[in-house]
């Protein structure tokens, strides 16, 4: 696990330096949209039950409630025009490389879920899936993203701890980017 976090400080250090002119258009971009902050913090449970606050570039107007995205679809649409892009392209989760940096997060790991989604908690808590970083991307993203119920997301977290390795990891993020183009599972 050493070396897999010496991997991630310096990947996520590399990605900073390198998308540093994308990260300043986009933050911009989401200035000239809406009114609001540029970077959206909330509240998720990491390593061991512990929470930490995630970093994400705000897709939605401000005020909107702190939901999980599958119970937002029932909502009115918050989700702004440049966030619009921004979620479908996946971007908007570019500012968990600090996270990655600071070591809350991995680059590949479980998804961590919100501080409000109990039930998914306890389910990974049961499986032993807190035991890992949680990842900015995960073997249950790359098979469904947000389409997957909860308990096939477990599985599929309790799947990935069990296997981990490098080329697992590797594949995930070959796999990351696919799902990413594809947009499929993206809300």
């Amino acid at each position: 696990m050493l070396a897999k976090r010496l991997t991630d400080f310096i990947i996520s250090a590399s990605a900073l330096v390198v998308l540093a002119p994308l990260l300043i258009f986009i933050a911009v971009a989401i200035k000239l949209d809406s009114k609001g902050p540029i970077i959206f913090k909330q509240r998720r449970v990491g390593q061991n039950g512990e929470f930490f606050e995630i970093y994400k570039f705000r897709t939605m107007r401000t005020g909107t409630p702190d939901l999980p995205t599958d119970q937002m679809l029932k909502l009115p649409s918050p989700i702004t025009r440049v966030g619009n892009f921004l979620r479908k392209t996946s971007l908007d989760e570019l500012p968990q490389l600090f996270n990655v940096l600071s070591g809350q997060m991995s680059l590949v790991g479980p998804r961590p879920a919100l501080y409000n989604q109990l039930e998914l908690t306890e389910r990974r808590k049961d499986e032993g899936v807190l035991k890992f970083l949680p990842g900015i991307t995960g073997w249950a993203q790359v098979n469904g993203r947000d389409e997957l119920p909860d308990e096939v997301k477990v599985k599929a977290d309790k799947w990935y701890c069990d296997h981990w390795s490098y080329w697992l990891d590797l594949r995930i993020i070959f796999m990351t980017f696919g799902a990413v183009f594809s947009k499929k599972g993206a809300n």
